[in-house]
């Protein structure tokens, strides 16, 4: 049976003034065997003592993975901030795997500069020396970055803490005051900022691949139009504004190309608009309802949801060929598909017993396992590096986001105190903000 972290749930917080809506990670469940690792508090020079905590970041950013069990500070035995300083026989005692050691000061120059290492405690070996130069305001940035790049060095997998994440806001819903806000922010939900506000509801947000723009669906005009807007800059299109549905837009892997459905000439169907000429491409035709594009990872394979077999299931479209294949049979509801980068495993929403779960599926195998346990659970998103996906789902008849690892071991939940969270994308790898100076 799975272990839960400290007895059943480990609750992690940070500094109300560093979080805007997501204000509380709760762990639900992580791996069995958690790899052991300290982060010790950092070095600072005088005029750093009020800066965020970096080690704090990096231990948080590390066991909301559920892959790692942070020393807490109290338990270390000693806190060395210089390799010369290192006892391994210190971290021995702790069980500890893995060590992470650092400094921080300000230079002449008025920049930040940040060093860590990271050590293997049973070889005694030096496994990553890493420096950076930052501005005060990357605080944040340099300690997703160190997350990352520990992460990467012993799990094998890259890390996908300095991603981002776009969500819907949902406030007073039901009421005339109710608004609806488009927010990005840091996957551990900080730093959260309105890229669009509105009276009327925001839906299904995507990024591009570059991470640069996002298509979104917005009801501003009174009914559905897709909007492609840029994520730091003024632009901001409604590329269609059709009479019927226009929804599930989603841009393609090489970023020219945006899929979407529309219902212009009667009832839904999958189209994909040249993003340079805007010409659209009408792709289904079938009196049934297609919905929920999404692409495959090399670009040749549109996947969708639907009803032509009597129920909602996935299906699969060659561009080239129109070929056509049904890739879901089990259960009577199967939507919102997303193919892992390997081309091989799905995941989607999945419906069993009556209740909304996330399901994974080997198409390959034809094996299914269902991820999530919860209720009304939709809108998974995954990360870019296939480890983890977010979605939305309910917490005492709330909206919140919860995540959740591709094998069902790990899961966590971020809910939100400002009001009901929803439609949650996951960005691609993004450009450093902070690259590293030495490694």
């Amino acid at each position: 049976m799975l272990q839960h972290f400290a007895a059943g749930l480990l609750m992690l917080s940070l500094a109300a003034s560093s979080w805007a809506d997501l204000d509380t990670i709760i762990i639900d469940q992580g791996v069995d065997d958690p790899i052991r690792i300290a982060v010790v508090p950092f070095a600072l020079s005088e005029d750093l003592d009020n800066a965020d905590n970096l080690a704090k970041l990096i231990r948080f950013d590390l066991a909301r993975s559920g892959q790692f069990d942070p020393v807490a500070p109290e338990n270390m035995l000693s806190y060395p901030s210089t390799q010369d300083a290192v006892f391994f026989r210190d971290w021995r005692i702790l069980q500890t795997a893995y060590l992470v050691i650092g400094q921080a000061q300000t230079n002449a120059l008025g920049q930040i500069e940040v060093s860590y290492q990271l050590f293997d405690v049973a070889t005694q070996a030096q496994l990553q020396r890493v420096s950076f130069n930052i501005g005060r305001e990357q605080w944040r940035d340099v300690g997703h970055k160190i997350a990352d790049l520990v992460y990467t060095e012993v799990t094998g997998v890259r890390g996908a803490f300095s991603t981002k994440i776009l969500y819907v806001l949902a406030q007073d819903i039901g009421t005339q005051s109710a608004r609806y806000k488009l927010q990005i922010a840091d996957v551990d939900g900080a730093r959260a900022r309105t890229l669009f506000d509105s009276s009327e509801p925001i839906l299904s947000a995507s990024w591009s691949p570059d991470g640069r723009r996002v298509a979104y669906v917005s009801f501003e005009t009174g009914r559905p139009s897709i909007i492609l807007q840029d994520i730091d800059g003024p632009n901001r299109e409604r590329l269609t504004n059709f009479r019927g549905i226009n929804g599930s837009p989603v841009f393609s892997p090489d970023g020219k190309q945006l899929a979407m459905v529309l219902s212009r000439s009667g009832d839904p169907e999958v189209f994909v608009m040249d993003l340079e000429t805007r010409k659209l491409r009408r792709i289904t035709r079938h009196p049934a309802i297609d919905t929920e594009p999404s692409w495959s990872p090399d670009g040749r394979y549109l996947v969708f949801t639907s009803d032509r077999g009597g129920k909602p299931q996935i299906y699969q479209l060659e561009l080239a060929t129109n070929f056509l294949e049904r890739l879901t049979f089990v259960g009577d509801y199967n939507a919102r598909a997303r193919l892992l980068s390997d081309g091989r495993h799905l995941v989607f929403v999945h419906r069993r017993n009556g209740i909304f779960h996330i399901a994974w599926q080997d198409l390959l195998e034809d094996r299914l396992l269902v991820l999530t346990e919860s209720s009304l659970d939709e809108s998974p998103s995954l990360a870019p590096n296939g480890a983890m996906l977010i979605y939305a789902t309910q917490d005492q008849d709330k909206g919140i986001l919860a995540v959740v690892s591709v094998d069902g071991r790990v899961k966590y939940r971020l809910p939100s105190s400002a009001g009901d969270v929803r439609e949650p994308a996951w960005s691609p790898f993004l450009p450093d903000v902070v690259p590293p100076q030495s490694g």
